[in-house]
């Protein structure tokens, strides 16, 4: 799905995209690029490149990796004016929450959660001494509707980027600087595809079975089907974008009707 974009939009603006090079991340590089603003990014592996992007190989969920981004951005861009997070995912097996040790909660919570505070810590001050920017994370629906036999680790690491956001956002808005947190549902990347293939292998039958599965655990998606990257990413294009000046401290839901409670 392509979304038309007002190529003057974000003219003049550093973007900074965590995890920017697949799935959701990519179609968020390439929403802000599309608005006219420069942007950087980073992965654990670069391929497939897009013109105009500043890439830095670095492992966001170390402190190392954070720390290297964060001097490249300031050192290539001379500062950033809005930081989409958007890294996160899960690599824990299913079973249910004795299948996972210590080392599968560290990875969840070191992806999911501290790469975003880390990055934060180290970029909002800067925000902050101009007195703008703007600050949009990624978290997800499984912070309050968790699926018990896969997710576990990862609905609780979003659930604390959910607490946190809007914890920030009461001492960053007086001083300039807005926060806003975009809650996802399914989302048709290619991790959607591996996540699939982690419960097929668990449990067999075929990858329809295991996609059936998670709609079951979900209760269902109301429009039929889960949300383009290209949508969760112009709804986090128009959060950091100045038409959204008044919006925040706020949590926008992107579920296709998937949560039915108010």
């Amino acid at each position: 799905m392509s979304i038309k974009a007002d190529p003057t939009e974000f003219d003049g603006k550093r973007v900074f995209v965590s995890g920017g090079t697949k799935g959701l991340g990519r179609a968020t590089v390439e929403r802000f690029l599309a608005g006219g603003a420069r942007v950087i990014t980073a992965a654990r592996t670069i391929r497939d490149t897009i013109d105009g992007v500043d890439y830095v190989q670095a492992d966001l969920a170390t402190a190392e990796g954070s720390e290297m981004l964060a001097s490249a951005a300031i050192e290539r861009l001379g500062g950033i004016d809005i930081l989409a997070h958007v890294v996160g995912g899960s690599a824990s097996p299913a079973g249910g929450f004795a299948a996972l040790t210590d080392a599968h909660w560290l990875a969840e919570l070191n992806l999911n959660l501290l790469a975003t505070v880390r990055l934060d810590r180290l970029l909002i001050p800067q925000m902050v001494e101009r007195g703008a920017g703007v600050v949009v994370h990624v978290t997800s629906i499984q912070s309050v509707l968790p699926l018990p036999e896969s997710t576990t680790g990862y609905a609780a690491a979003k659930a604390a980027l959910r607490t946190y956001s809007k914890s920030i956002s009461k001492e960053l808005g007086p001083k300039g600087v807005r926060v806003n947190a975009v809650s996802p549902g399914w989302i048709m990347t290619e991790a959607a595809g591996d996540f699939l293939g982690t419960i097929q292998a668990a449990h067999g039958g075929t990858i329809e079975d295991a996609r059936q599965s998670v709609l079951d655990a979900l209760g269902g998606i109301s429009i039929g089907r889960g949300a383009q990257p290209e949508e969760v990413a112009d709804l986090i294009a128009y959060l950091a974008a100045d038409r959204a000046a008044a919006i925040h401290g706020a949590e926008f839901v992107i579920d296709g009707g998937t949560i039915r409670t108010v």
